[in-house]
């Protein structure tokens, strides 16, 4: 989960990191050329426990790379996959060539495929300052946590399963956590100021993966990346540093986008018009509006309204007449199951915390989530503006918790003192939005730029962007609008294809919308890799 948005919980556990393209690999016996290096024979194989700083020194010490090498067994994609999980930490290294973080990661490479064929695709969810177990065990790795979505899940005990879903029959897996996220460090005389920021991010990113096909000798296999959430701003940025630096990628997916921030600053009517199309899939969802169409053509009547009728109104201000303000009201109403009396006080304009409150007003206080609307839960009582809480992150974060901190012991064979940050302390009140592209200084960060600049000189890279319909947090209308707006020549427009599923911003959540989504990604995989 993510994105832009935080985790606060904390995990006790532990992984090994992966290390910086200028570092010389550890003294570990050569790996192959498809599976990770092996363990050193006779090598304590569980992480570290995390060193404190020494005051006197001034800064924090850098740990060894090491890793928990497993290997294991799967049926994916209808085939039988022979595969090698390796959790560790690689060095990352600053303009000095110093060492300033240690990446914590999980790579899961079949075993005995040929590198320049097989594909290796880098996950990760965005915050920015997630950890990424949210995607690592719920969407498209070897095992998945099951939840009772879209009500809360009960337990413990939890249950996880293997996951027929996973993209292992496809391609290579390798799950990292951000800097300062999970089991990800600050070392050395690195501080957090060095990654919490647009920038230095994805300066971050860049450097581990550099680091990990020198490590893993995967500098011609076709590559992707995956980001979720504030993942996209990542990968969208990333897609283009990284192909500055000779490492060109095949394919991007972006999983719940939100690739401009500066269109969410105060004052700007555009978040109001990017959010009717995902309130109106919610209101159809509930029952609140007629049905007189399936979900896919009532989102689209919505769009047709949101940026023609609505936009136009809303783009009038003060100056709309009365007799139109009040058909425009009933108009909303009609497509977000709201009452047109309350459209009237929001004057047109409905915040999607106050949609969440909202929509099911009077119904025993109920509210709906905001990762995914069609999560219910409770406020103390029904009066007041926002949500309490989202019960769409509340009802599944201790199954996931828990379950990745089991799942790395008994089946990673991964263990530590060490505590692994859901969200990494610090990050977000540190972070700078702010982001230089070839386009120049942005006060706020708009990657679209970046990823269009990077197809426009890679002309056969391939984009794939997948939307929830009930994702109140990222909407799938303003993805469309971003991507759409990217500048590119008109024959690569094609390049860039879109999902939408019955779900919300985990769209994985849903299992019948991860089978579709799975089934879309194993065409996306095979046209970049033509």
């Amino acid at each position: 989960m993510s994105s832009y948005f935080i985790r606060t919980a904390a995990l006790s556990l532990c992984l090994v990191t992966v290390a910086h393209a200028q570092l010389p690999a550890p003294p570990t016996p050569a790996p192959t050329a498809n599976a990770p290096a092996k363990p050193v024979p006779g090598k304590d194989q569980t992480a570290p426990s995390e060193k404190k700083p020494d005051p006197a020194e001034g800064n924090t010490p850098i740990p060894e790379e090491t890793s928990s090498v497993t290997h294991h067994d799967g049926v994916f994609g209808g085939r039988t996959v022979h595969y090698t999980a390796t959790a560790g930490n690689l060095l990352i290294r600053d303009e000095s060539d110093k060492p300033n973080g240690s990446i914590f990661y999980v790579a899961y490479t079949e075993d005995g495929a040929d590198p320049t064929t097989r594909p290796v695709t880098f996950l990760y969810n965005g915050g920015p300052g997630a950890a990424s177990f949210w995607l690592h065990m719920g969407s498209f790795g070897p095992v998945r946590v099951i939840t009772d979505s879209p009500k809360p899940t009960a337990g413990p005990p939890y249950q996880m399963v293997p996951n027929s879903e996973s993209l292992l029959d496809q391609t290579d897996l390798v799950f990292i956590d951000a800097p300062a996220t999970g089991f990800s460090r600050v070392v050395g005389k690195g501080t957090l100021k060095d990654f919490a920021g647009t920038d230095q991010d994805i300066h971050a990113f860049d450097r581990f993966i550099v680091r990990y096909i020198t490590q893993y000798h995967r500098w011609n296999s076709p590559r992707f990346l995956f980001g979720e959430s504030y993942g996209t701003t990542r990968s969208a940025g990333l897609v283009a540093a990284l192909q500055r630096d000779g490492v060109q990628c095949n394919g991007v997916i972006l999983l719940s986008s939100i690739l401009n921030y500066g269109v969410r600053a105060a004052g700007y009517d555009t978040e109001f018009i990017s959010y009717l199309p995902t309130y109106a899939a919610t209101a159809w969802y509930f029952h609140k509006v007629k049905r007189t169409a399936d979900i896919k053509e009532f989102v689209q009547q919505a769009r047709i309204f949101a940026r023609g009728p609505y936009a136009e109104a809303l783009f009038a201000g003060d100056k709309l007449p009365p007799s139109e303000f009040d058909a425009m009201a009933q108009r909303v109403a009609d497509f977000t199951g709201l009452p047109v009396a309350y459209v009237k006080e929001a004057r047109l304009r409905i915040a999607p915390g106050r949609f969440r409150k909202q929509l099911l007003r009077g119904e025993d206080a109920r509210i709906l989530g905001r990762y995914d609307a069609r999560f219910e839960g409770w406020d103390s009582d029904a009066a007041g503006e926002t949500p309490e809480s989202d019960p769409s992150e509340t009802g599944i974060s201790g199954a996931f918790i828990s379950l990745f901190h089991d799942y790395l012991e008994r089946e990673l064979k991964y263990s530590t003192a060490d505590q692994y940050f859901t969200s990494g302390p610090g990050v977000i009140g540190a972070w700078e939005f702010k982001h230089r592209s070839d386009n120049g200084q942005q006060a706020a960060a708009d990657t679209a730029l970046d990823l269009a600049d990077a197809m426009r000189k890679n002309p056969k890279l391939k984009v794939f962007s997948a939307n929830g319909y009930f994702d109140l947090a990222t909407p799938f209308f303003a993805t469309e609008y971003d991507l759409a707006h990217m500048l590119v020549p008109q024959e690569f427009v094609g390049n860039v294809q879109f999902g939408y599923y019955p779900s919300g911003h985990m769209v994985y959540l849903n299992t019948e919308a991860l089978k579709q989504f799975r089934s879309d990604l194993g065409a996306f995989y095979t046209s970049a890799t033509k």
